[in-house]
């Protein structure tokens, strides 16, 4: 089922079942969405690499229901495993749509160095105990 919504422009953005598609042709794919958040004026979407988009709409629809729809299905699992005795990261699995393909996805603490090559090692053990007790 495709949903859309038109902008005060005109033009739409549509929600098929792979991505979300805003007017200019910009697609963004569901496993790559962080959250939507809504207003009485349209909507704001950010990624997970930290994008964000921002679409105005006249009328949303059924546009924001598919959006949570097509969001929550791509997340197949979601841990969230300690690091250290205040903080740890979130390992989030994403179905890529029409495919069979997993990513999964780190999201650290704040307090916590990512880009840390001992907090790395920490978090990729950590996710081979997460993929093995999950079967993904």
């Amino acid at each position: 089922m495709l949903s859309f919504a038109r902008t005060p422009s005109g033009d739409f953005s549509v929600a098929t079942f792979v991505a979300l598609h805003l007017p200019g042709g910009e697609r963004v794919p569901w496993h790559t969405v962080d959250k939507a958040s809504w207003d009485e004026t349209g909507v704001t979407i950010t990624t997970v690499t930290g994008g964000v988009y921002r679409v105005n709409l006249e009328e949303p629809g059924f546009l924001p229901e598919t959006i949570r729809e097509r969001v929550q299905n791509s997340i197949v699992a979601s841990r969230y495993v300690k690091l250290t005795t205040n903080a740890g990261v979130r390992f989030i699995a994403r179905r890529i749509a029409d495919t069979d393909v997993i990513e999964w996805e780190l999201a650290f603490d704040d307090g916590i160095d990512g880009g840390d090559p001992g907090v790395l090692a920490a978090a990729e053990q950590a996710l081979e105990q997460v993929r093995r007790s999950l079967g993904v």
